[in-house]
């Protein structure tokens, strides 16, 4: 990408896909998915585009972009008014472009689109310019950003103007400003016209699509199912999985014509009505011939084998001895004819690339049962992991035998809380920690709400009390820290967790008992039995406590970090920075206030506050470090994933040259997780503690019937060397769990070992114990 030969190629796809920019992790959701484009006011941009609306992070207000770090708010350099925009990009930056982008829908009517704005440069290196790029719905379909004009060196405030074609497809516009090289860029007093007239002069055309024209079942499917037989179970799983190819692969489908939810309730019951596998083939045949013929593409879509990681599991449409001749050709006639990266139901995040599932409706006033909408959200979600989650093959040839066994799970759930808690393990069975029923996680047992008020925590595979979450002994009984819970009303608890493990969407174990470890002990409000293991000599004691409201109670322990600020000196030789309140702004007075010490530890025993992947990584390596790859979707081949170029680290100032020990442990998870794969990439950094949840990746929420939604990792997160993390987690260098003795004296063994790594074995253990004591370390204030 360094080469100048290469800037027009390149400049496309860093538009495209500003992959490069930011890394995936759960943190970076909350600022990088695409929000739905909803109808907009289009008089609101023209302060925006003026850069007069308020900054926010140093950024002009209603703007992105990225890199971090190169664009800033200026108020000193103006064309006119406050405000102006800077591009400033110097040898170090990271990217080989700076690039500030606004996205709006196209619901106007046009010949021709013109942004206009005044530009201003200082010794830029390549060029400068003006940029916008009208898309379908992944499609670009026209691009310009003055690169041909060469604007570059150091030149006054002048007017330029690029337009476009309005295409009567376009449903998005992205523009903004651009830089490639080092140098700075200012814009102010931005433009955008349609034929001439400001864009909200401009008519309204907004697009009518199948779900705002098709209302024929939004009272409810009528599909009421009693039983199944085994036919009609084979059946329905061959529709499911023809709604799912069609979904993503027909025309009808991915432009938006076709109500696809509302298609399915008009053609089960004929599949359930069939009396054999040729009659349900037929029903199939008919009802794809409804759609309209598929149309002979001039460009068709092709299967790019280019850093392919593995392909679409589309290979059962040509199974003639499964499926009728007529019906194969039909679906391979489909399939052979798909636009490129034409979609509806999904689109891809700017920026990071994994799935953004738009359109996708939640139903919330749906009364269950309803059989039809019940299949519904299967059929939804085994196809969402089907085609769109990057860790499919993760779950292997089984994830065909899932639809099957779930169809009458689903069908027949006789209430909401029955079809809640088939949700609940059908996503278990994708083994994606962030697969999970969020918003009714109460629906998994134990149900009830009221709680034991006390801290569990799995310490060598037992539930053990590490803390209280009530002041009122009346409600703690005589339980004690360090107590093993045996039994719950006379239940043991390893008969109880593996009866709730089933429900309970975990990508590993260690994951898995950390949620169970936090409703272990919900149940009915009142007086309760239990049964701890105190000293292992003394036998088991049976006390009788109170559950109590959960609302009532302190909130749950959740992270092993420990309290205090983030930074602190252990003693002149150690340095300790806890990434749950870390702020990307302090990352290098962090370093500042290291400098001299042995060794520098990094917590991620917690979430991360904010997304230091980089900030702080910078800082620890002496040359550029890749740290990650990642595998992306296609839009254009539904089910594939591709490679994309590894993710790095580039060294920055000022540079930590001691050792990095970073503790991690089963909370560490997600964003978490991709920071402790980018610190360890370091020279000297080695990971000490447990195996973290291994849930990795940027995630993708998915709404489902009855209000509910999901989520699931959207990009594969790997090693560079494409070594997985995704159900496998940050192994570490040294692994060390905390002990139920340890638990009782309040040691944190994992911070002791992580001393020793830095000081040396010979470090009496006493001395160790005291410096991980945080009473006795040096506070640093900003």
């Amino acid at each position: 990408m360094g080469n100048q030969a290469k800037v027009g190629v390149t400049v496309l796809a860093v538009l495209a896909s500003l992959l490069l920019a930011r890394a995936p992790g759960l943190a970076q959701v909350r600022f990088q998915q695409r929000q739905r484009l909803r109808p907009l006011d289009y008089s609101r941009l023209a302060p925006m585009l003026g850069f007069e609306m308020r900054p926010r992070a140093n950024i002009p207000g209603g703007w992105t972009g990225g890199p971090t770090g190169a664009i800033f708010a200026d108020s000193q350099v103006v064309h006119s008014g406050h405000w102006s925009v800077r591009l400033e990009r110097k040898s170090a930056s990271r990217q080989n472009y700076t690039t500030l982008m606004k996205i709006i829908p196209i619901e106007f009517a046009g010949t021709t689109i013109e942004l206009r704005g005044f530009l201003r440069t200082e010794d830029v290196e390549n060029f400068s310019g003006l940029w916008m790029r009208e898309d379908a719905e992944s499609v670009s379909l026209g691009f310009d950003n003055m690169q041909s004009r060469q604007l570059k060196g150091t030149t006054p405030w002048t007017e330029y103007s690029i337009k476009l074609h309005l295409h009567p497809q376009a449903r998005r516009l992205r523009f903004g400003v651009i830089q490639s090289g080092t140098g700075k860029t200012w814009a102010d007093d931005l433009q955008l016209l349609v034929d001439g007239r400001p864009v909200w002069e401009a008519p309204r055309e907004p697009l009518k699509t199948g779900l705002e024209l098709d209302h024929d079942f939004d009272a409810g499917s009528g599909i009421s199912i009693s039983e199944l037989s085994a036919v009609q179970v084979e059946d329905l799983a061959l529709l499911g999985r023809v709604w799912g190819f069609l979904k993503y692969y027909d025309s009808a489908v991915t432009e938006g014509r076709r109500h696809w939810d509302y298609d399915l309730f008009r053609v089960m019951p004929q599949v359930l009505q069939a009396r054999n596998r040729d009659e349900a083939d037929a029903a199939l045949v008919q009802w794809i011939t409804s759609l309209g013929e598929a149309p002979t593409c001039a460009g068709c879509a092709t299967l790019l084998e280019t850093d392919l990681s593995f392909g679409p599991d589309i290979a059962w449409i040509q199974q003639t001895s499964q499926l009728r001749p007529e019906l194969s050709r039909i679906l391979q006639t489909i399939r052979d004819n798909r636009l490129p990266g034409e979609q509806f139901y999904v689109s891809k995040v700017p920026g990071v690339g994994n799935a953004s599932f738009d359109h996708e409706l939640a139903y919330t006033n749906v009364k269950f049962p309803d059989a039809g909408y019940q299949l519904l959200a299967l059929f939804r979600f085994w196809n969402v992991v089907e085609y769109w989650s990057p860790d499919r093959d993760l779950v292997g040839t089984q994830w065909n035998g899932v639809l099957t066994e779930f169809i009458p799970r689903f069908a027949l759930a006789k209430d909401e809380n029955s079809y809640k808690r088939e949700l609940l393990a059908l996503l278990t069975t994708l083994g994606d920690g962030h697969a999970n029923l969020w918003g009714a996680l109460d629906a998994r047992p134990p149900v009830g709400k009221c709680e034991i008020p006390v801290d569990v925590r799995f310490v060598e595979n037992k539930p053990l009390i590490t803390g209280f979450r009530s002041n009122h002994p009346d409600d703690l009984g005589r339980l004690r820290i360090g107590d093993v819970i045996t039994k719950l009303d006379g239940t043991p608890v390893a008969k109880l967790v593996e009866s709730w493990k089933p429900y309970y969407s975990a990508s590993n174990d260690a994951a898995r008992l950390l949620a169970i470890s936090h409703t272990l002990t919900r149940g009915a409000c009142g007086e309760t039995k239990i049964t701890v293991r105190r000293h292992a000599r003394r036998g088991r004691r049976k006390l009788k406590v109170n559950r109590v409201p959960s609302e009532g109670l302190k909130e749950a322990e959740k992270s092993h970090d420990l309290p205090g600020p983030a930074f602190r000196l252990l003693s002149n030789d150690v340095a300790y920075l806890k990434i749950s309140t870390a702020k990307v702004s302090d990352a290098r007075r962090y370093i500042e206030n290291a400098a001299g010490t042995k060794g520098l530890i990094l917590d991620i025993r917690d979430y991360p506050s904010e997304f230091m992947v980089f900030a702080l990584g910078s800082l620890l390596v002496e040359s550029e470090t890749p740290f990650a790859r990642v595998t992306q979707g296609d839009l254009a081949n539904p089910g594939a994933f591709h490679w994309a170029a590894p993710i790095s680290l580039h060294p920055a100032s000022p540079h930590y040259p001691g050792k990095i020990v970073v503790l991690v442990d089963e909370t560490s998870v997600s964003a978490a997780e991709y920071a402790a794969l980018a610190f360890r990439s370091a020279p000297k950094a080695i990971v000490v503690g447990s195996t973290t949840a291994g849930a990795d990746g940027n995630v993708s929420t998915l709404p489902l019937p009855g209000g509910l939604h999901t989520m699931i990792s959207g990009v594969g997160v790997f090693y560079p060397d494409k070594t997985p993390t995704q159900r496998v987690g940050i192994v570490p260098n040294i692994q060390v769990t905390p002990t139920i003795a340890g638990i009782r004296e309040q040691r944190d063994e994992v911070l002791e070992e992580a001393l020793r790594q830095i000081l040396g074995a010979q470090i009496p253990a006493s001395e160790i114990a005291k410096l991980a004591n945080p009473q006795s370390w040096t506070e640093v204030h900003f």
